[in-house]
């Protein structure tokens, strides 16, 4: 949880001024449409955030067509063509196919040792590419009880990725995480396997993608091949903005959720006074800057102090 300063703070700032400017959308009764419209960009977040962690430049930019493909492969193929709706056949394909995926990755990115950044976004415009020829326009429908992932049940994916997190943390996998991800070296003299632990969370990063698909799924409620991958940059923004090292070792999913919420706040304001996505667009990068900024002088200052 180390690095929540700056990003809690906007969160603060920002939620004060999105309640005093539409006190309506932010009355009790409507929380639960709006935790639905945050719920994709928050799980895009959270799944981005395993394979930082494992740091050597572990960012993952496939986590956004991963999302949409897996939407693709429910909404047309399981669901459209098989006409298995059932939740107890969903979730667990959309976590196998992300999971799948995430060990692809890993294994480019760690066994072949491809930059993560080239390997995945080889993946990404793979994925991309799928997705567009199996949808090539926005179709289908969904089940009602995935619907309900935008409104009354929208934490419920959320939560799925927080108990996961939450039981990897009582296992010595999450400090084996956080020791490669801060010095990989320093961990492989003490016997730790490196390439085992990083591919791991690229694993990790597929299967929260692939759950962060179902949040998705149900806020458009169908299968579109154009949103996903425009969650890809939102969602690392949102992990560096949140207090996420993105050199690996330092930070965790409350900082990516934490980010996440920031961003979603950003753009509910920004939106009220009908700014351009241009606006938009250039007040992320605004912020992004500063909050790496702000990361970097915090780890210069940690590296002073730990400086005999």
């Amino acid at each position: 949880m180390s690095g929540l300063g700056f990003g809690a703070v906007l969160l603060v700032v920002l939620l004060i001024v999105n309640i005093w400017l539409n006190p309506v959308r932010f009355a009790p009764r409507a929380l639960g449409t709006l935790f639905g419209l945050a719920a994709p960009l928050t799980a895009a977040a959270l799944a981005s955030t395993p394979a930082i962690l494992g740091g050597r430049g572990g960012i993952d930019i496939s986590v956004g067509p991963v999302m949409g493909f897996v939407n693709a492969i429910l909404v047309t193929v399981l669901i459209g063509q098989f006409d298995l709706a059932s939740p107890w056949i969903v979730i667990p394909a959309a976590v196998v196919i992300g999971a799948t995926i995430g060990a692809i990755n890993g294994g480019l990115a760690t066994f072949v040792r491809i930059q993560p950044i080239v390997a995945t976004l080889g993946t990404y415009l793979v994925l991309t590419g799928l997705t567009l020829t199996l949808v090539p326009a926005p179709t289908g429908t969904i089940p009602d009880w995935l619907r309900l992932f935008s409104q009354t049940l929208s934490i419920v994916p959320l939560a799925g990725i927080a108990l996961v997190w939450g039981l990897l943390r009582l296992t010595p996998y999450h400090g084996l995480l956080m020791a490669t991800g801060s010095d990989d070296r320093a961990a492989y003299t003490a016997g730790v396997n490196v390439v085992l632990v990083r591919w791991l969370a690229y694993v990790l990063t597929g299967a929260f993608a692939g759950i962060a698909s179902l949040s998705l799924t149900a806020l458009i409620g169908s299968a579109d091949p154009s949103i996903g991958p425009t969650y890809t940059l939102l969602a690392i923004s949102a992990v560096a903005l949140g207090g996420v090292s993105l050199a690996g070792g330092r930070g965790g999913l409350i900082n990516a959720a934490i980010g996440a919420a920031d961003i979603f706040l950003l753009q509910t304001a920004i939106t009220y006074f009908n700014a351009s996505t241009f606006v938009l667009e250039i007040i992320y990068g605004a912020v992004l800057v500063l909050a790496v900024a702000v990361m970097a002088i915090q780890e210069q200052w940690l590296q002073r102090g730990r400086t005999p």
